[in-house]
């Protein structure tokens, strides 16, 4: 990735470069995880599955996925 054209975010607590311009439907497609499988909170704040196509990623965001794992 260029550097001009990478953003630095936090995920799941690690350092991880991003393009800039980043959605969360496109982190999930390079993390090969299927978006009705997580949640995913950003700075904070829980983020609803509509609007993963619609929340660019900025430098500096921490982002938290969180896999749901069935049993019973």
């Amino acid at each position: 990735m260029n550097n001009l054209n990478v953003a630095k975010i936090q995920l799941n607590g690690d350092p991880y470069e991003i393009d800039n311009g980043t959605n969360l439907i496109e982190l999930l497609n390079l993390l090969k995880i299927q978006k009705n499988k997580v949640a995913i909170e950003v700075n904070g704040t829980i983020v609803e599955r509509n609007r993963y196509p619609e929340l660019i990623l900025n430098k500096n965001d921490k982002v938290e996925i969180v896999h749901f794992i069935g049993g019973g």
